[in-house]
Parts: structure tokens; sequence; C-alpha cells
């Protein structure tokens, strides 16, 4: 069971699986961390602890321990001061769940990879890419650190410029994750398959995307989704006249939240516009399922982030919306995965 072959033995098919697998584990991670924002839990842990931080208060004197950390902070002494111990108990649940799925995340991706390696079980050419993604996994647990830190110093919450990066980094991956698999899943069926290349169009759609995930990074860390809660107009105009303005002008698309809250409302219907045409040239490539997937979740993330804002960003609809747009970008990167392969037509024959 241990000995390792001598030869490769290619297992694509059950990469592929395990793959997605750990795409549906970081879907439930990216939730998570929504929730986790949303209920400002982010900065209740306030050290950071990769082996041992895994084991949670075990008792009263545990958990006061933590509370007593907590209180050193600047977001309990400026916001949340006389918060009970009961109270800090909610906070540092989302927090030590976001954590521990990340730990679990990081076991579910080495452990196997570290099996099929040693099983000779990795297609050529696949190595680096797999390596890659661990590569960037392991970056990302210290960018939430740093992401985190940034809001234990003077001012008590975390820069939502480190928020967006690590937002960023947490799609990058699941997306990648996503088109390696369909790599996988191809080659398993047919043996001759080779690596699909990302066609024009959807370099052009995932750019939009990304940029829109940015601003909707910059939106929850100023809180700019608070700012207005009508629309299509903020107030009684597309765009509040008498908004104070930031020098030099380029720092209002990261730094003023109405500036951040305006592009996010109107860049998402030019993503929209270019998902949709990537979904039309599916549908007539022959995958019509892949292309009513990414029309669905476009039409429903439009929806949500409508709601999010008529809500006065209620909760449960910022996770959904937040939730939706990792499933908006899975049906987008299978969209266009099929796009830049062979035609359905010629995959059936």
């Amino acid at each position: 069971m241990f000995s390792r072959p001598t030869e490769a033995r290619p297992r694509p098919g059950q990469l592929a699986n395990w793959l997605t697998f750990v795409a549906v584990l970081i879907f439930v991670m990216i939730v998570v961390g929504g929730i986790t924002r949303l209920t400002e839990s982010g900065l209740s842990m306030v050290r950071w602890e990769p082996i041992s931080g895994a084991i949670p208060p075990l008792n009263e004197a545990d958990w006061q321990r933590e509370f007593d950390h907590y209180r050193a902070t600047p977001q309990y002494q400026q916001v949340n001061t006389g918060m009970t111990l009961s109270d800090f108990k909610t906070i540092f649940f989302w927090e030590y769940v976001h954590r521990l799925l990340g730990r679990l995340i990081g076991l579910a991706f080495a452990l196997p990879l570290l099996w099929f390696w040693w099983k000779r079980a990795i297609p050529s050419g696949y190595g680096w890419k797999l390596g890659g993604v661990f590569g960037l996994g392991a970056l990302q647990g210290a960018i939430g650190w740093w992401m985190v830190a940034s809001g234990l110093v003077d001012v008590p919450e975390v820069s939502h410029i480190r928020l967006a990066i690590h937002l960023l980094m947490a799609f990058a991956i699941f997306a990648a994750i996503i088109w390696v698999s369909l790599d996988l899943n191809a080659l398993a069926k047919d043996a001759g398959a080779r690596p699909v290349k990302l066609p024009l169009l959807g370099i052009w759609a995932l750019c939009l995307v990304f940029l829109q995930f940015l601003f909707g990074a910059y939106v929850a860390g100023l809180e700019a989704g608070y700012t207005f809660n009508s629309w299509p107009l903020m107030g009684d105009a597309l765009f509040p006249a008498e908004a104070p303005m930031l020098e030099p002008f380029p720092r209002n698309f990261v730094d003023n939240p109405l500036v951040v809250q305006f592009v996010h409302r109107w860049l998402a219907f030019v993503v929209a516009a270019v998902a949709v045409w990537l979904g039309v040239r599916a549908w007539l490539r022959g995958f019509r399922a892949d292309a009513a997937l990414l029309i669905g979740a476009v039409l429903a993330q439009l929806l949500l982030g409508i709601l999010v804002i008529l809500s006065g960003v209620q909760i449960d609809i910022a996770v959904a919306h937040q939730g939706m747009a990792a499933l908006l970008l899975a049906a987008l990167v299978t969209a266009a995965h099929r796009l830049g392969g062979p035609a359905r037509e010629k995959a059936a024959a």
C-alpha cells in the first residue's frame, strides 16, 4: 500500500473529484468569511497560532483569557466597550470557524496531493499547477493574518485594501481549482485531451468580474453599502451632487464610500452584459446547460445586489450576495472552459 509505483499511473478522474470537493470547501469558506465580516467578528481572535489555534477555549479560564486579549484591542476599547463574555463568544465563534475552515482546506489539499504524488497518479503537466495552487493557499493564510493585524493597532477595523486582496485571492484560488478540475475531467474521458486555453472573451469576462469583486470588497470594508439604501437613484439623484470628494481624485475610487458604492452599482451591469454574451456564445456552441446556469447566476446576483441595498445590508441577503458571487464565478469559469474547448458536436463525435 505504501510502496511507490515505478511507473506513472495517472488518475485524472480521481484528481478532478478531489479538486471539486476542495472547491466546495472554499465556497463554504467564502460564505463564512462574509458572515465573519458582516458580524464584525474578524478581530475577535487577536493572535495568529496556525497549529495551537485550532484548539478552542475549553473552559471558563480559557475563555476569560481570550476575552482579556480582546479587551486590549482598539475594537473593544473604541467600539464594543462593555461587551459581555457571552457576546464575545458569539463573535469569536465565527472567526474561529473561519480559521478552522482554512486549516481544514489546507489539510484537504495537502494530504491528498502528497498521496497522488507518491502514487505517481498526477498526469504530466499538472504537478506544477497543483503545486502552484497549494502555494497560493499557503500565501492566503498569511494574507488573512496580515489583514487582521491591520485592525489591531489604533484603528478598530481592518484595512479595506487588505480585505480586498484577501477576498480576491480566495476567488482566484477557487477559480483556478475549478479550471484545473475541468481539464482533468476532460482528460479522464479522453486520454488525448489537452488543457484548454482561456478564450479572449473569457479573459475579458474574468477581468471584469474580478474588478467588480474588488469594488465589492471596498464596499464591505468601507461599509459603503449603508450610505444610500435606495435604487436605482442614490437619494434623489443618480449620484449625489453635494458628495464630498477626496484629493487627489483617483483616491475616490478606493477610499470614498459614495464613489465606491456608485461604481459597484453600475459596473455590475457591464459585467452582466459580458457574462451573458459569454453564455450566449457557449449556448451556440452546444453547451446549453452551462450557458443557462451562467445567465441564471448573473440575473440572481443582480437581484441580490439590489436587495442588499434596499434592505439596508440585511445580513442574510448580504451573505447570499457573497455566496452567489462565488457561484457566478464558478459558472463563468465553466462556460469559459467550454468555450475554449471543442464544440459539443465534436466532443460527442
